[in-house]
């Protein structure tokens, strides 16, 4: 019987090369951080030198503009100022005829109460000569009154008869001609046909 063969030991090198590996990267990123510390260390030095001396720290400048912008920029703050003017121009003129609307609103509601009044005074005058004259004709003896409304319009014989005490209006409906009483009593039975029933 042969001896069991061996297997050979395994060789350490892939471990040497990750090592390598690392040590490279790591030299890397400290020459990649060290490049910057040398430029920040003279401004570091220049500024503090700037400091220590009494003389006082120039103030940044800012570059103008350019030309364009700047006359742009210009134009539209006039236009901005020409508008706002503008407005208020207009909002002067809105409240002037603000109040030119009220003052005249006023007055109409003044002029529409004087005109109510004498319009109320009118037909309470009109309604007292239209009650006086009715009086009238209902004492009038009703012969006299047949042959007076005999002559009238059927239309302005029925608005008094129509407002006269039954009696006084029968009387002399009763001494009318029959053609001048048909159309007179015509008219007072349909004088209130066509106000609304509902």
């Amino acid at each position: 019987m042969s001896k069991a063969t061996k297997p050979a030991p395994r060789r350490k090198g892939g471990r040497g090369a990750l090592v390598i590996l690392a040590l490279l990267l790591a030299a890397s990123g400290a020459l990649r951080l060290g490049d910057g510390i040398g430029v920040a260390m003279a401004l570091t030095d220049s500024l503090g030198e700037k400091e220590d001396s009494d003389a006082p720290a120039a103030a940044l400048d800012c570059p103008l503009p350019p030309l364009a912008l700047a006359e742009a920029l210009s134009e539209r703050e006039a236009k901005l100022k020409a508008q706002e003017v503008a407005l208020k121009d207009r909002l002067a003129a809105l409240a002037l005829a603000d109040q030119a609307i009220e003052i005249r609103l006023a007055k109409l509601a003044e002029a529409e109460a004087s005109l109510n009044e004498t319009l109320a005074r009118a037909d309470g005058a009109a309604e007292a000569d239209l009650t006086r004259l009715t009086e009238v004709y209902q004492t009038m003896k009703p012969k006299d009154a047949a042959a007076l409304f005999s002559t009238m319009a059927p239309e302005f014989a029925s608005g008094f008869l129509g407002r006269m005490r039954p009696d006084s209006a029968a009387a002399i409906l009763s001494g009318m001609t029959p053609e001048s009483a048909y159309a007179v009593s015509a008219l007072l039975a349909g004088r209130n046909a066509n106000v609304p029933k509902n």
